[in-house]
């Protein structure tokens, strides 16, 4: 396939495939403010959609032979796209050169000096947020592409004009491979998206290999407390990379010790930096992970050569981009709505560790899979992490680019749960969970909605009533 890259001295014609997504959408909006000429197509039109069509982006709902016109320079679409898609068909055949998202997001890397990809099967989003706020309290105008709505930068993408840029980088096919930053992070590696990956051995190969594609002269910064720290380390031997590692392990450079929570589950905990205590560090972000996620952020920004005072207020000023841990609001009775994107077992975990670090009732959970590969190959661990709840509350899986599975069901979840003792219930439809929620709950309680599909419009459903 032509994968010609992109002249970003010359702004050419873009045509993105999916250009509703959060990455695409935000890429599309980096190259229209470069002066190129941008268009594309989804399904149907979302608030990303709309954003393009009133800064005077063309987009096509509808995937149709007939979108893909002469003028158009390249075509750059997502995983979502099938080879039968009729746009990709017709552009191949016009032979206009196609690159992935990643591909695109790659090239545009190294027009920075300094890039930093924050990958991890957790805390991207969170992580990708902390540097937003530091980047932004040093007033360095940083351009940042996250995969969440963030109000500092009111949005998902912000074009800046300077040497700093900050991305997410996923796993999911190995698209992160593309990428070549300055400043590699790699937050955890988990069990996960084994719809692509074989095994963990596998993910494990998938994140050394991502370190690999470090700059020359860049760093690689990796939680030490991993068990695969060596095998990173081996795949970047002799090449001019650096590394530098982070956790509460007293062998890693960047360190946090003492860790506490407030009566919000915020942590404060005292910074270690190669063994001299430098500080004191408050965050506004939720959970004990996320204080070692904000150590990996606090060593890249000093690397780029990002002032200590700058990182600390900016790590204090961040709060979570939507749909993590986010208070929605309380209904009558005191009951506290929160919505989380937590859609794998470690991070619905590290969630209701924080929620039970506060609530003053019972928790609710009410949980949406996410796919049925995930689901099936991680149903013990589903009903571990959830068994922390008092009650759950089972909606249907959410398929997400995945047919229909008829072997795997929510009610696994449930029944498996209510053998640990735990009340579940399979309820199906959102309207059902309202229902039960709605009659059951008792004053002071908290319920979560949680998982990576729309579960979060049965909170915004309760509050509206």
């Amino acid at each position: 396939m032509d994968t010609k890259g992109i002249d970003f001295k010359k702004p050419s014609s873009v045509y993105f495939m999916g250009i509703g997504g959060i990455s695409m959408s935000g890429l599309a909006e980096i190259l229209h403010q470069a002066g190129f000429t941008v268009s594309g197509s989804d399904m149907q039109e979302n608030a990303s959609v709309k954003k393009l069509k009133e800064m005077g982006i063309h987009v096509n709902i509808g995937q149709v032979a007939s979108n893909i016109k002469p003028g158009i320079d390249h075509v750059v679409y997502t995983a979502a796209i099938h080879p039968d898609n009729e746009e990709f068909v017709a552009a191949k055949e016009a032979g206009i050169p196609l690159m992935t998202r990643a591909e695109l997001l790659g090239q545009l890397m190294d027009q920075y000096k300094y890039s930093i990809a924050v990958a991890g099967t957790h805390g991207k989003t969170t992580t990708t947020s902390m540097l937003t706020h530091i980047l932004l309290q040093a007033s360095v105008d940083p351009t940042i592409s996250i995969g969440g709505m963030l109000d500092a930068i009111q949005g998902n993408i912000r074009v800046g004009k300077s040497d700093y840029f900050v991305t997410e980088a996923c796993e999911y096919t190995n698209s992160y491979h593309a990428f070549k930053p300055f400043a590699s992070i790699i937050l955890n590696i988990d069990n996960d998206h084994l719809d692509f990956f074989k095994n963990l051995d596998n993910i494990v190969e998938s994140f050394a290999t991502f370190a690999t594609k470090t700059r020359e002269g860049g760093v690689v910064i990796v939680n030490g407390d991993m068990p695969y720290l060596d095998i990173i380390r081996e795949h970047i031997n002799g090449m001019n990379i650096n590394m530098i590692t982070f956790g509460t392990g007293e062998s890693n450079d960047y360190r946090a010790t003492d860790i506490k929570l407030n009566a919000l589950g915020q942590p404060t905990y005292t910074l270690i930096r190669h063994g001299e205590t430098v500080g004191e560090i408050t965050l506004s972000v939720t959970g004990e992970h996320n204080a070692v996620n904000s150590l990996s952020a606090i060593a890249a920004s000093e690397y780029v050569g990002i002032g200590f005072d700058a990182i600390k207020e900016g790590l204090r000023l961040c709060h979570s981009a939507d749909r993590r841990f986010q208070y929605k609001g309380t209904l009558d009775g005191n009951v506290k709505i929160v919505d989380d994107y937590a859609h794998h077992p470690t991070e619905i975990a590290a969630s209701l560790a924080v929620a039970n670090s506060v609530k003053e009732g019972d928790l609710w959970v009410a949980f949406q899979p996410h796919t049925y590969s995930r689901t099936k190959a991680l149903l013990p661990d589903f009903a571990n992490a959830l068994s922390s709840a008092d009650h759950v509350l089972l909606a249907d899986i959410y398929a997400a680019r995945e047919p229909f599975d008829e072997t795997i069901s929510s009610k696994n979840i449930a029944d498996l749960l209510n053998e640990k003792g735990c009340d579940a219930v399979y309820l199906g439809s959102f309207e059902a969970i309202e229902k039960y929620f709605s009659e059951n709950h008792k004053n002071d309680d908290m319920l979560i909605t949680m998982g990576a599909g729309n579960i979060d419009s049965v909170g915004t459903n309760l509050l509206s009533k």
